[in-house]
């Protein structure tokens, strides 16, 4: 439990499971400030963020950026620990493949691929599209939001389509089919594909690792 009083922000841009984060965050964090953020001011007052995201890319964007949401996002991440989960990482690249090609707000180079409709391991085995349920995710970086969870610990992922990052900014790889960036960090600013939300003991100690990050 953290030893200070924190204010989070969760963005809400419409598009987003603040319900399950909001909740997940009040059990690791019972004294924490914890906000769901639809206006520009609630995200300046906070001390965290949270970029959460689920759906359509393009939709996301339109909406972020009607919001103004992307200036406020580009600011955050030079002031204090800011955290993107699903469609909220994938909003952070250059470029997504989805619905004919959208651009993102380009804060980590890179792009978001199709798994594709023929996805097959090494085996033959065919799998699945969208990539449903529990699958290892492998630590490259040493960094304060893995602290307590073991190398290879298992999430919980919901997506068809995957970040492909350089080495430079991946923090954690995953495979199905492909092997693809599972979480990116760089500065202040961490982001994961799983749902911290959803992946019981290890997604917990990672919203918790987050609520006791201080960034950098």
């Amino acid at each position: 439990m953290t030893d200070f009083r924190v204010r989070i922000a969760i963005i809400d841009y419409g598009m987003g499971n603040l319900h399950s984060v909001g909740k997940a965050l009040e059990q690791v964090a019972p004294r924490a400030d914890i906000v769901v953020a639809s206006n520009l001011d609630e995200i300046a007052d906070a001390d965290r963020l949270i970029f959460p995201g689920v759906g359509a890319i393009r939709d996301c964007m339109g909406a972020i950026r009607r919001q103004g949401f992307d200036v406020a996002v580009k600011k955050a991440i030079t002031e204090k620990p800011v955290l993107g989960i699903c469609v909220g990482m994938q909003a952070l690249m250059s470029h997504s493949e989805e619905n004919g090609g959208v651009d993102c707000l380009d804060i980590f180079p890179g792009t978001v691929r199709f798994f594709g409709n023929s996805m097959r391991e090494a085996d033959g085995t065919r799998l699945k599209v969208p990539h449903m349920g529990w699958n290892r995710v492998h630590q490259t970086v040493d960094h304060p939001m893995w602290r307590g969870i073991e190398q290879d610990e298992r999430f919980y992922f919901v997506h068809s389509y995957y970040v492909d990052a350089g080495s430079d900014v991946t923090a954690a790889s995953c495979r199905y089919g492909v092997n693809f960036s599972a979480a990116l960090a760089r500065g202040n600013l961490f982001a994961v594909q799983f749902h911290p939300e959803k992946s019981h003991t290890a997604g917990l100690q990672v919203l918790k690792n987050f609520v006791n990050w201080r960034g950098e």
